[in-house]
């Protein structure tokens, strides 16, 4: 089962800082945002390079490396790359050994893959290059907005130079020209781009703060975390879960985050809400992909919160408990939106706990925590105990 303290560092990717000797943005610049944008630039070109990715590998891979540079926290680029590249087996093996409780804790050989991913460069090769590529074109964007703030600071275009050179370094497979020559591709992720700069709980004041993009990631990993303690999941349900908590906020790019207590004052409300969404995503997002992806993209984002098949090409819902009974098999292609939901609000929770326990008690974060505690007491999704989770977040003094 997941431990407190390795959802715990998750959380502390929203307080790394990135370009922090430079003049930049104060929102969506963290670790986090940054880690979150590279998913979305690595599913981007996963599909762009065809079927023989390995997604769960890829999804693993992205996690993988997520905690390795969490680890080590804010080591400048050049910096860091240095070091692996000099002690790059030594560090490995640290950062792997900070993380091997919290990690074989999860089961499901999950840490003993990690172990592979670092130690064997021959495994998940191809993953690799891909997560590599999106690494260097989600800093390439951040470094696109800074630059023309930071002309007069020393050393800005030794940077824009590596920056050039290691993007010209990922181009290694098939897929990375591909994307480099369709700029709707770039479009659609320059547009996910702006989900860094929209802030979660807009109306509070809140430590650390936190935007939609960074908590599309945390939902994403948890999700896939929840997953690997169910019994024997599929392949295909690992991937689904992890991309469909990843994507599950994505038409907010287009509307902003209407908040759950607005969507629920007004009956029929969250109804409408959901039809403008359809709109925009068809005029605005599908677009810029081409017309093979809509159909996943759509599974992610449609009912998102809701656990589903398919079955002869059409959508089923069912739930997270029939899915263990009869459909966990890679040809149903399951999704647990009912966990993915269960993860939001954990998210949800844990913002507001982590605010609550800084000492900033602003009356939309009490007000949010209160109507979250409680509410998962004892639950269980596909025989998953969320209950736990939230106990890890219990504050008894702001319990009704």
């Amino acid at each position: 089962m997941i431990t407190k303290s390795l959802i715990s560092l998750i959380y502390e990717a929203a307080s790394i800082q990135r370009w922090n000797d430079h003049i930049r943005p104060w929102t969506g610049f963290t670790e986090l945002d940054k880690q979150a944008h590279k998913m979305f630039y690595a599913y981007v070109l996963a599909r762009c390079e065809g079927e023989h990715v390995d997604r769960l590998k890829l999804v693993e891979g992205g996690i993988f490396e997520f905690f390795h540079r969490s680890i080590l926290t804010d080591i400048k680029p050049p910096i860091y790359h240095k070091l692996v590249k000099e002690k790059g087996n030594q560090i490995d093996r640290w950062v792997l050994d900070e993380l091997k409780d919290d990690l074989t804790a999860l089961g499901g050989g999950f840490y003993e893959r990690m172990e592979r991913y670092y130690l064997e460069p021959d495994y998940s090769k191809l993953e690799k290059q891909i997560l590599k590529a999106a690494h260097y074109h989600a800093s390439n964007w951040e470094f696109s907005i800074i630059y023309p703030m930071n002309r007069e600071t020393y050393g800005i275009e030794q940077v824009k130079a590596e920056m050039a050179q290691g993007l010209a370094a990922c181009d290694t497979f098939s897929g990375f020209r591909y994307f480099a020559g369709s700029e709707y591709l770039q479009r659609f992720l320059s547009l996910l781009g702006k989900l860094r700069y929209q802030q979660r709980w807009a109306k509070a004041v809140r430590m650390p703060q936190t935007f939609v993009m960074g908590h599309m990631l945390v939902v994403a990993i948890l999700s896939y975390f929840m997953s690997l303690e169910l019994d024997s999941p599929c392949p295909t349900r690992l991937v689904n879960n992890f991309f469909g908590g990843l994507f599950h906020d994505l038409p907010e790019v287009l509307t902003r985050d209407i908040v759950s207590p607005v969507k629920a004052s007004i009956k029929g409300l969250n109804s409408i809400i959901h039809d403008i969404e359809d709109e925009q995503m068809r005029e605005v997002i599908y677009p810029l992909l081409p017309p093979s992806w809509h159909a996943e993209l759509e599974y992610y984002t449609q009912n998102e919160f809701s656990s589903k098949i398919i079955v002869d090409g059409q959508t089923i819902l069912t739930t997270s408990d029939e899915i263990n009974e009869k459909y966990n098999d890679d040809k149903y292609c399951p999704a647990d939106g009912q966990i993915i939901r269960g993860c939001d609000q954990l998210s949800a929770y844990i913002e507001a706990y982590l605010s609550l326990s800084y000492g900033i008690k602003s009356e939309q974060i009490v007000s949010g925590y209160k109507h979250l505690t409680g509410k998962y007491s004892g639950r269980l999704i596909g025989g998953l105990d969320f209950g736990k989770l939230f106990d890890y977040f219990d504050l008894e003094e702001f319990r009704d």
